[in-house]
């Protein structure tokens, strides 16, 4: 299996994908050697993996390279890869919550939650 597509409808496997690098690897076998993931759940980490090994490239690519660009309009601003660096590092954050994976000393995982508020219930008008 050389990728995993979610677009392309192959299913996800327990194997480390060939496609990861190093911190997708890592996070991959980290989770899969502790879980019994169901497929969505694959797909969700498979992500998460692949957004890992994103960020190591982001870094790398603004390890000693300057914080500003000038832009069109000659104006200096934030350098595109430090923003995209930030916007990943939120997805990254995201998909592994979504995972729901037990911080620290916890035995099992967190309890499912059905809405982000409880149900929400009609209104009387009076």
């Amino acid at each position: 299996m050389a990728s995993l597509s979610i677009a392309a409808g192959h299913s996800p496997v327990a194997v480390t994908p060939r496609e990861l690098g190093e911190s997708g690897a890592r996070l991959w076998e980290s989770v899969v050697e502790v879980y019994d993931l169901d497929v969505h759940e694959e797909l969700l980490l498979l992500q998460a993996c692949r957004t890992a090994d994103l960020l190591d490239r982001l870094a790398r690519r603004a390890d000693g390279a300057e914080l500003t660009v000038v832009n069109a309009k000659g104006e200096q601003v934030t350098a595109p890869w430090i923003t995209e660096h930030r916007q990943q590092s939120l997805v990254l954050a995201r998909l592994l919550a979504s995972l729901r994976m037990p911080s620290g000393e916890e035995e099992g995982r967190p309890q499912r939650r059905g809405a982000a508020r409880g149900s929400y219930g009609v209104r009387s008008t009076a």
